[in-house]
C-alpha cells in the first residue's frame, strides 16, 4: 500500500512563490506517474500537472509557464513549485499517484493566494 503525504502549502501574496512536496511512503513499480490537482471552493478537483517515470511531463493550460512539476524517484517524492501566483490558485492541493497497481491520493494541503 502506497500512502503520499503533502506538505509546504501556506498563504503567500499574489505573485509570490510556494514549494510543495508530497513524498510516497511505499514503492511504485513499473510505469507510474505522480502528480497534481487542486479544488478551490465550491468547484470541482481540476488536474494541475503530471510527470511520469519515463520523463514524461504535461501541464493544464491554467498553470503552464508559471508551475513546474519534478520529481526525486531516489526519495519517492514529486514537487510542485509554483511561481507567479494569483488569487485563482486558491484551493486544496492533492498529490496523486497511478501505478499498475493502484492510484493513491494524499489528504491534501491548503495553498491561499491573497494581499
Amino acid at each position: 500500500q502506497v500512502q503520499l503525504v503533502e506538505s509546504g502549502g501556506g498563504l503567500v501574496q499574489p505573485g509570490g512563490s510556494l514549494r510543495l512536496s508530497c513524498a510516497a511512503s511505499g514503492r511504485l513499480f513499473g510505469s507510474n506517474a505522480m502528480g497534481w490537482y487542486r479544488q478551490a471552493p465550491g468547484k470541482r478537483r481540476e488536474w494541475v500537472a503530471t510527470a511520469t517515470n519515463g520523463g514524461t511531463i504535461n501541464y493544464a493550460d491554467s498553470v503552464k509557464g508559471r508551475f513546474t512539476i519534478s520529481r526525486d524517484d531516489a526519495k519517492n517524492t514529486v514537487y510542485l513549485q509554483m511561481n507567479s501566483l494569483k488569487s485563482e490558485d486558491t484551493a486544496v492541493y492533492y498529490c496523486n499517484a497511478v501505478s499498475v497497481v493502484g492510484i493513491y491520493w494524499g489528504q491534501g494541503t491548503q495553498v491561499t493566494v491573497s494581499s
